[in-house]
């Protein structure tokens, strides 16, 4: 069996760190780039089967949900 490796308080303290980064954009978004994200529109079919997965999985019960 190998030998348990014990985390030093810097790493641990790295970690801390780490984990209480928010993830963000590195900058604002060009106006060619907003403008080419208006043209993005959802099918209202998909977004309806998009919605309606979302709910299924908000509302799941028994085995496999995750609490």
């Amino acid at each position: 069996m190998a030998k348990e490796e014990k985390l030093s308080d810097a790493t641990h303290e790295a970690d801390r760190r780490d984990s209480e980064v928010k993830a963000h954009a590195d900058r604002p978004p060009s106006p060619d780039e907003e403008r080419e994200a208006e043209k993005n529109k959802l099918d209202p079919d998909e977004a309806r089967t998009i919605h309606e997965q979302y709910e299924r999985g908000a509302n799941a019960k028994g085995e496999g949900r995750v609490d």
